[in-house]
């Protein structure tokens, strides 16, 4: 299960209805792929729909879909929003990983 802080499902309505999706029934799309300082990093993205072997949460009222390969990356991973000094974005809060980048985009297990 991935969860959603309050202030990151604002941005992300926000965001989806920006880029002309419906944040009802359209799906944010978090994965992992190689690359990064620290190995992997995140991929986050709006998507209309579901494929094959999916694996399909909802929390705090927003749909997210993840891959069968990145769910096992990303179990127990909160997805947060800061508009703090050290930058602006969406922030994995991701208990797996050992490791981060200082910029929080890459992580290792």
């Amino acid at each position: 299960m991935i969860k959603v802080s309050d202030i990151a499902k604002k941005k992300v309505v926000e965001l989806m209805t920006d880029d002309g999706y419906d944040a009802v029934q359209d799906f944010v799309r978090v994965g992992v792929k190689s690359g990064g300082c620290s190995g992997l990093s995140y991929d986050l993205k709006f998507d209309k729909e579901q494929q094959d072997g999916d694996k399909v949460f909802e929390d705090n009222g927003v749909k997210i879909i993840v891959d069968k390969k990145s769910f096992l990356y990303l179990v127990g991973t909160t997805l947060e929003y800061s508009g703090g000094l050290n930058g602006t974005g969406f922030v994995f809060n991701n208990p797996n990983a050992n490791r981060t980048c200082g910029c929080g985009e890459s992580f290792s297990l």
